[in-house]
Formats: structure tokens, sequence, C-alpha cells
């Protein structure tokens, strides 16, 4: 468990943490590892699951270099370079895997890089020539061979700036990375990472990072700023008052990585945000995890899940050493001790103010968040991440809603799907039908000859999903609500269509927690139509007021809060927002 300085709630009311918590927050895990370091230091092997690489060794390295490096660069000691320094003479072409296509080292020699960049004065320029030419023969291979194809093409782009502060020739690394990932930008500030809909935390901490430190050394700022910026807007506001990200997607134990964009922001001069706010949000995010020590094993190593181990958190490719990704969001201590986003007062965030129902065109998202629990939602019309060939939904893509306070389970939670011989069909793939403030659409294919048409509308705490379904007269439909358990209430009431509700029990629960439930709605598509509506409710506030009502009619639905909000949904065509 990290020891850290006394809050400071003068400077920070909401977090207490001030640089010198971000600081010793670093130390501490700088030190943690350190016996786990070999004999001539090129490898850093933490105890635990190995992963498909069998690269954690250099992984151990090169991810907690990166946070060295930030240390040191933000005016720490040069002393906690001495062990990189030592590895560098022994790790390049001996002990470390040679960079191949498609590889794990790809992956790390970008943090290596980076690294040497940031410290070149204590560190690089002083090394023996042979060791220098060893390095850049072994990153130099990133320049050349052929990376994953999604965010993996910016980690040439990362060694490539090495090669160029050198006076070296990048081999066209730059433009070949940037170029690529040019057809991903889908606009709001979002980019996909790869072909498909894959929509998640990559967006901040690798799409927008790597451009952004690029920028900070000396390459291109646009259009990556201005793309930042634009994340950033609404960015902000899918943070918890509790600090925590939206729990969605994958690599989900690099955690408060997710802090990285918003400290980008300030690197870059870019951030909508005061500074006392980009602080708040990114302090928000490192202390949910540290300052209680929920993330850290007994050794102060970071653990591979989310709060503690979590299994299900995980990717094949996820080893002792993944979590240390989270070095990322260390990135604002290259910001000067006098900075303002240092020095202001914090600020509430953008999830503190007031409710927020903002639609994203782009990624096809609807953040969702309500001031009087501080709590975040993610309404999801847009992030789709198929397997190969078909099959089962990821758990961590394909529901219709995450948040910041829940998980999804085994038992499909936030699901909406046909029942055809006794089992729940997938969601399937996602097309995007829309996305506005306050409202997201989508259409799904459980079966090739089967289609959902899907529309969400906010208000309050509250969400109403109405579908209309392409199926078969007699086909059973099957809405689940959220997987909850503990403080929060779930609720999920039927409004039109549906008119069996149980809840149903997580047989393995879910990363909050082993005892949720599942709340679940059925319904039979039949001759007098299709369409199905539901009241789905996440809070950790009182709720008082009493459901909306729903009205179908030929060419549109109706939907009356009793605040007298209403929202109208055309039916003809596509399912939309119609007023």
């Amino acid at each position: 468990m990290l020891t850290l300085p006394d809050d400071d709630r003068s400077l920070s009311p909401y977090t207490g943490w001030t640089r010198a918590h971000w600081e010793t927050a670093a130390d501490g895990l700088l030190a943690a590892v350190e016996p786990y370091r070999s004999h001539d230091r090129s490898l850093i092997d933490l105890p635990g699951r190995a992963s498909w690489s069998r690269c954690d060794g250099l992984e151990g390295y090169a991810r907690t270099f990166l946070l060295a490096a930030f240390r040191v660069a933000g005016g720490g000691d040069p002393a906690l370079l001495e062990p990189y320094a030592e590895g560098l003479a022994a790790g390049p072409l001996e002990t470390w895997q040679p960079i191949a296509d498609r590889s794990q080292p790809m992956v790390e020699a970008a943090s290596v890089a980076i690294g040497l960049r940031l410290t070149r004065a204590h560190l690089w320029d002083g090394l023996p020539a042979s060791v220098q030419e060893r390095t850049l023969a072994w990153l130099g291979d990133a320049l050349t061979r052929r990376p994953v194809d999604n965010n993996w093409h910016l980690f040439p782009v990362a060694v490539a700036g090495l090669f160029g502060d050198l006076g070296l020739d990048d081999l066209g690394a730059t433009e070949r990375g940037l170029a690529r990932i040019e057809s991903w930008y889908v606009g709001d500030g979002w980019y996909s990472d790869g072909d498909g809909r894959d929509f998640d935390h990559y967006n901040g901490w690798a799409m927008h990072l790597y451009p952004a430190v690029n920028a900070y050394l000396g390459g291109p700022a646009e259009p990556y700023a201005s793309r930042l910026r634009a994340f950033l807007t609404n960015y902000g506001a899918a943070f918890d008052a509790n600090g925590s990200p939206v729990y969605h997607g994958r690599s989900l134990t690099y955690r408060f990585a997710a802090a990285a964009a918003v400290w980008a922001g300030e690197l870059l001069g870019v951030s909508p945000y005061s500074p006392g706010t980009a602080r708040r949000l990114a302090s928000g995010a490192a202390s949910h995890f540290l300052s209680d020590g929920r993330a850290l094993s007994r050794e102060g190593l970071l653990t591979l899940g989310w709060y503690g181990p979590h299994e299900p958190s995980l990717q094949a490719y996820s080893g002792s050493a993944s979590p240390y990704w989270a070095s990322k969001g260390f990135l604002g201590l290259l910001l000067p001790p006098d900075h303002p986003a240092w020095t202001s007062v914090e600020e509430p965030g953008p999830a503190e103010r007031a409710d927020q129902a903002i639609g994203l065109p782009g990624p096809g998202l609807l953040i969702h968040s309500t001031a009087a629990d501080g709590l975040v939602r993610l309404v999801n019309h847009g992030s789709d991440h198929q397997p190969q060939g078909g099959g089962a939904d990821d758990p961590l893509y394909q529901r219709m809603a995450y948040s910041t306070r829940t998980g999804p389970s085994s038992l499909p939670d936030n699901h909406v799907g046909l029942v055809i011989d006794g089992e729940v069909t997938p969601r399937g793939p996602i097309t995007p039908l829309g996305a506005g403030p306050g409202w997201a659409a989508s259409s799904c294919r459980p079966t090739p000859s089967t289609l959902i048409e899907s529309v969400s509308v906010v208000h309050g705490p509250h969400e109403v999903r109405v579908h209309r379904v392409t199926a078969p007269s007699g086909t059973a439909v099957r809405q689940t609500g959220w997987a909850t358990a503990g403080e929060l209430t779930s609720t999920l009431l039927p409004l039109h269509g549906f008119t069996d509700a149980t809840r149903l029990k997580a047989p393995d629960g879910t990363v909050f927690g082993p005892d949720a439930l599942v709340p679940a709605l059925d319904g039979v598509v039949d001759e007098t139509g299709a369409f199905f509506a539901c009241l789905v409710t996440l809070t950790a506030a009182p709720v008082t007021e009493a459901p909306p009502t729903f009205r179908l009619a030929a060419t549109l639905a109706t939907l009356t809060w009793p605040d007298g909000t209403t929202h109208e949904i055309g039916t003809e065509g596509g399912l939309g927002l119609a007023g």
C-alpha cells in the first residue's frame, strides 16, 4: 500500500491530491518493482500470470521506464534512471525479444523510445556508443515491421520520433503511421481502434496520446491538437464524482491511464476545462484506485484487474506487467510545478455540476450522468467488437449500457435479444442510426434474418429503450437491465409490449461484487405489432417520481415524463428522436 502525503483540502477540495501525491505515488510504484529486476537490470519479471507474448519481463522494464521518465523529466531525481541505463546495456539484441511483425516488443519499443526522448540529457547522451548502437538497432526494426492494424500504427511513430531527434532517417514510419489512423477518425474527437467500430479507452490513452506526446516533443500539432480538444470537450463528463472512469472496453487493467488524455490537453494548451477541473478529473481517477490501495497487492504492485485481481477484466495478452500502462496517467508530471494545472484550486467535474446527456454521433455513444449521485452511464449504440466468425457478444463492448459503478455479468445484462430454442441470441453487429442531446439509436441483427431497431432516450437517472423487432410472429424478446448489488438501485419497468418481469441472479457476479442481480423483461412478437418499450434506471439517489407514459401511434411514439417533458420518437423508416 502506498504511503501518501496528507490530503490538501484547501488546494484540492474534491480529491485532496496535489502534485506531491502524484510524485509520491510514482516513486512508490517504482520502488515496489525493484525486487523483481533481473541481475543485469534489463527485465522486470513481476509475479503472476504470463501474457501470451511471453514478453512480460520487457513489459515490466518498458512500462515502468516510461513512468520513471515522466518523473525525471518533471524534475525528479535522475538516479531513478540508473537501473534503466544499466538495463540498456544488456537488453537490446540480447535479453529482449526482437521486434517482429505484429509482436509485443513493438508495443514496448514505443515506451522505451518516448522515455529516451524525455530524458535524453540524463540518460541517452551519457550512454557508451556501443550501447546506443545496439539500442538503435533493436528499436529500428519497429520502423519497418508490420504492426497490428489498429492503434499499433502509432508505436513506430513513437520510435521514429527518437530517430528524428538524433538526426536519423525514420524510413517513412511517421508518415505511414499517422496516415493510417486518418481513416479511423469518425468525428467528435473519436477514432475507432482499427477497422470496424471498436470505440473504447484506447481513443484517449493511445489514439490521442501518442500524437499529443509527439507534438509536445516537436512533431506536428495539427490536426491532433484540435481533435484532442474536441474529444476532451465531452470526455470529462465520463468521469464519476468518485473519480472512476467508465468500465467499458478492453485493457481495463490500465485503470487511471484514462487520465492521460486530460493531461495531454493541458500539455498542448488545448484543454476545454479550467486547470482546476482538469486536475480534479485526473487526480480523481488516480486517487480512486491508489488512495486506499484497492488496485495494489500487498507488495505494492498493480494487480491484474480493476480493483483487485479480476479475470473477466483481462485479455489473453494481459500479463503481470500489463497494468503498468497506467504509467501514462502520470503524463501531467511533465507540466512544471508552477503550471496552473498544479497551482489552481480544484473545481468540480462535469458530472458534479449538472446532469449530462451528451449524444456523440461519431462513435454512436451517449454519455449520461446525474449530479445527484455523480454516477456516469455510457449508453451504447455504436461500440461493437465483433468476434471473428461471429458467436457470443463481447461483454465489454456490446452491452446496451455501461457505467462507472457497474460491470457486465456472464448473464447478459443491459441486453436485448430474441429467445430462440430457449437461448437468448447475441445482440449481433451494431449499426448506429444517430445520436444527439439526450438520445442515441442503432439497429442490430441477432440473426441474419431478424432485425432489432432501438432508440434510447434519457431523462434524469432514467433511460427509456424503445425497440422495433422484425422477426416472425411468436418470437420471444428478452430485455435485461443493470447487474447490481449493494447500494445501487436498478429497476426495469415495462412500458409497452413487455409483460413478464423477473429478476435473475448473475452466477459469477460482476467486477463490483459476487452477488449481482439482473432484472429482465419478456415479450412476444405478435400480429398487432412488434414494438417494445421499457424504463431502465440505475441510481444511487432516491427515486420518487412516477414512470413516464408511452403512447404508440401510426408513425410516432410519444414519451411524456412526470415533469411535463415530452419526447417524440419517429417510427416511420428508421427509429430516431423526432422532437
